[in-house]
């Protein structure tokens, strides 16, 4: 068995799916729209576009993506997404590039417990917690 997070957005799949890729050093295997969907027919000419499911792999794991069907999107809450990071400096520029447009809930630092630490909710509003190895 495997966990695998799946996350929504609400019209910004893919511009959240560009961004993971681009900073987790992640590969999209698979994106399809709505518009490609069995359900296209039935939808607004404005969904056609959106993601209807991405698959995003970073580091040998998976990521499911989509933008939420019409009507159904709630922000995302009672959970984050951790990171685990090898090298303090790479903890620093993943938790710079999701910072941007986003919002910080704990910069990152050094603690008791990790050579790197910091929370942030990204841009879309997806929950990040940095973690980085044991302090120096």
């Amino acid at each position: 068995m495997k966990i695998t997070p799946y996350l929504s957005f609400d019209g910004q799949c893919q511009s959240a799916l560009d961004l993971y890729a681009r900073c987790l050093g992640g590969t999209v295997v698979y994106s399809t729209t709505y518009g490609e969907s069995p359900g296209a027919a039935d939808l607004p000419p404005e969904w056609s576009a959106r993601v209807y499911h991405a698959t995003l792999v970073v580091g040998g794991q998976t990521i499911g993506l989509a933008d939420a069907p019409p009507g159904s999107y709630q922000q995302p809450q009672g959970f984050s997404l951790m990171l685990e990071i090898d090298e303090p400096a790479e903890a620093d520029r993943v938790f710079e590039a999701l910072s941007v447009g986003g919002t910080i809930e704990m910069p990152i630092q050094e603690t008791h417990w990790a050579a790197r630490f910091g929370v942030v909710t990204d841009q879309f509003g997806t929950p990040w917690i940095i973690n980085c190895g044991t302090p120096a």
